[in-house]
């Protein structure tokens, strides 16, 4: 009855792959995986060296986002230039849409700069070629001349595009204050 239960899963997603879309949400939604040498699982579904292979990408997609990190309190517009995805876009606490281009060109001009960003609370998800950070930060920055202080939630999505990853979106969320 499992593996029918199973089979009907890997239809239905299968199927909604099909149709466009991402290869991410397949994951998670397959049987436990399996060696033939070992005929053993980890209990997660994944085999021992596919969980070495996940805890390796989660450390090259820490250090990216810390690279990252470092580099916008730099101002340091050539590394966006790197690393960002050319379709990349973000979505700012204010609600605007930024596109790589404008990122760029907003550290170029000095437009955003940021004093700090004290990331807390960081969790990396990886999903195949793709990877999903989210974090707790306080942030003081000027924006367009204005000051931005305050906790934020973010999100960034990384992809993996020609062997390199690359930052694809971004989104952050001011942190609501609690009520009395």
């Amino acid at each position: 009855m499992k593996r029918l239960s199973q089979w009907r899963i890997r239809v239905l997603f299968s199927g909604a792959l099909c149709l466009g879309s991402l290869s991410l949400w397949g994951q998670g939604l397959n049987p436990p995986a399996d060696t033939s040498e070992s005929g053993a699982t980890s209990g997660h579904g994944m085999t021992a060296i596919e969980q070495t292979y996940r805890g390796d990408v989660e450390q090259q997609i820490k250090a990216l986002h810390e690279q990252g990190r470092e580099a916008v309190l730099r101002g340091d517009a050539g590394f966006f230039e790197k690393h960002l995805a050319d379709h990349y876009f973000g979505i700012g606490a204010d609600g605007r849409l930024i596109t790589k281009a404008e990122a760029i060109a907003d550290f170029r001009s000095g437009n955003i700069r940021y004093a700090s960003i004290d990331e807390r609370d960081l969790r990396v998800d990886t999903y195949g070629d793709a990877a999903v950070v989210n974090s707790t930060a306080s942030v003081k920055a000027t924006i367009q001349g204005k000051p931005i202080r305050g906790d934020f939630r973010a999100t960034f999505m990384y992809v993996k595009q020609g062997g390199d990853w690359k930052e694809a979106a971004f989104q952050s969320t001011p942190v609501a204050i609690a009520g009395p």
